[in-house]
């Protein structure tokens, strides 16, 4: 498998700037345009805009197979037929350096997880007090108004520190994900949230990563279709679609909850070596597939990169790290025709990796104050899409890091090291914040919100 990333460029205009779609969209939907509006997350009463988008993006849609951003299991299952009628001969070897089975905590599937207490760590009164304490000493020292201070050393946690480090590990090494539960956000002010939430994961991963191009530390996952004029393209990260199973960049994935929904915004996991057992067992010449370096990821910038899906990591078995968007385009990032198109082997390959994750997901309800923590190299995540109320307190809210941790962390894949630079590199301020910035309130910019450069699903 080759290591390097290949480049190219690409002649013509940039995709037209869109947002993200809320449920599965059927070959039918595509046909209608009210359907397809809908569906896409992009809204607004009917336009003549409007109507361009939808007859663009749907343009864009059906450049090469016909695959969707938001998979469909009917277009997956007759793909899956249609090429296996073809009777042309697959592998039953795996790859070099891909092995027949994932052994270990981290091959899980959801049902598993009978019980919440298995993988949340209630946070005690005590170690509630000793958090405030640490809290409360930051702010009177001479770092105190500095965000990208908050570190262990400024923020001790002796006694709650310990099982935090201990997290830390079933993260890197165990599971891959977990939740901590106890805190309780509406008792402080918005700054010293962030500041208890830095100084918590601190103990996690002390390295925090940069997330766009203007350097943001911190990331606001909220629709926000009622603060900015004219949002109705905005990105997954900042509408209520539904999102694929998908990796981020980076370590270690973090989601502080502020506020859940007033319906719906469950969490959605799945355990990438459960994905790859199944498939290895069933489809070795699909690893072969996802292995190759002949993917095509649209960077949005009138150029693309070819990479895999899935790499061999030498400690800890094979992971995956894609985000379906660049590969598929979506309605409110279509994909230029002038990109290579995928085969319809890739678009098997990449749809059968989602509903086998879906086959084996763990759903979870987030509550008001937890911590998510998510190994983003073993397990993969999505959403389903939600509701909010007129009320604050039902907006879902979060906040995002992109967290590592030296001594734990995976190797990272050589065509992910560019990524991994940019985010944690050392020109960013050995990923604290030097030279990036903290956003402590969510950021009206409609540039942002619909730009398909700076989101990951």
């Amino acid at each position: 498998m080759a290591g390097m990333t290949s480049t190219g460029r690409i002649d013509g205009e940039k995709s037209q700037e869109q947002s993200a779609m809320s449920r599965i969209i059927s070959p039918e939907d595509c046909m209608d345009d009210r359907k397809f509006q809908r569906c896409s997350g992009i809204s607004g009463p009917a336009s003549s805009d409007n109507q361009t988008v939808v007859q663009s993006s749907r343009a864009m849609m059906t450049n090469g197979p016909n695959i969707e951003w938001m998979p469909s299991r009917e277009t997956y299952e007759a793909r899956v037929r249609e090429l296996g009628a073809q009777g042309v001969p697959r592998s039953k070897d795996l790859p070099a350096g891909f092995p027949k089975h994932i052994e270990g905590a981290r091959a899980w599937t959801g049902s598993e997880f009978t019980k919440e207490t298995s993988f949340v760590l209630q946070i005690s009164t005590e170690e509630v007090h000793e958090i405030e304490k640490a809290l409360k000493s930051f702010k009177d020292s001479r770092s105190g108004k500095d965000l990208a201070m908050v570190m262990q050393r400024t923020f001790p946690l002796p006694l709650f520190g310990k099982k935090l480090k201990e997290m830390s590990k079933i993260v890197h090494s165990g599971r891959g994900f977990a939740v901590i539960r106890g805190l309780d956000p509406e008792k402080f002010s918005r700054m010293d949230n962030v500041i208890i939430y830095l100084g918590v994961t601190s103990y996690i991963a002390e390295m925090r990563g940069r997330q766009d191009s203007t350097g943001s530390m911190l990331l606001h996952v909220k629709d926000m279709g009622d603060r900015v004029q004219n949002a109705n393209m905005r990105q997954s990260p900042y509408a209520n679609c539904a999102q694929p199973f998908h990796n981020d960049i980076g370590d270690v994935l973090a989601m502080y909850v502020l506020n859940t929904a007033k319906e719906g915004g469950d969490s959605l996991l799945a355990s990438g070596a459960t994905v790859y057992n199944e498939i290895a067992t069933t489809r070795p010449d699909v690893i072969k597939l996802l292995a190759e370096d002949s993917w095509v990821f649209d960077k949005h910038d009138g150029s693309y990169q070819t990479r895999p899906l899935l790499f061999p990591f030498r400690t800890h078995g094979p992971g995956f790290c894609y985000s379906r968007r660049p590969i598929t385009g979506s309605p409110t990032s279509p994909r230029p025709a002038s990109i290579p198109p995928m085969t319809e082997s890739q678009a098997e390959a990449l749809d059968m990796v989602h509903f086998t994750a879906a086959k084996h997901q763990l759903a979870l309800r987030l509550r008001k104050g937890d911590i998510q923590l998510i190994n983003n190299l073993a397990v993969m995540h999505g959403r389903n899409g939600f509701s909010d109320g007129p009320a604050e307190h039902e907006q879902r809210h979060l906040l995002r890091l992109w967290l590592r941790n030296e001594a734990l962390a995976w190797e990272t894949p050589g065509p992910m090291k560019g990524e991994w630079e940019m985010a944690y590199g050392k020109s960013q301020g050995q990923g604290q914040g030097r030279e990036g910035r903290w956003d402590t309130e969510p950021v009206c910019d409609r540039e942002r919100i619909v730009s398909c450069k700076e989101v990951c699903a």
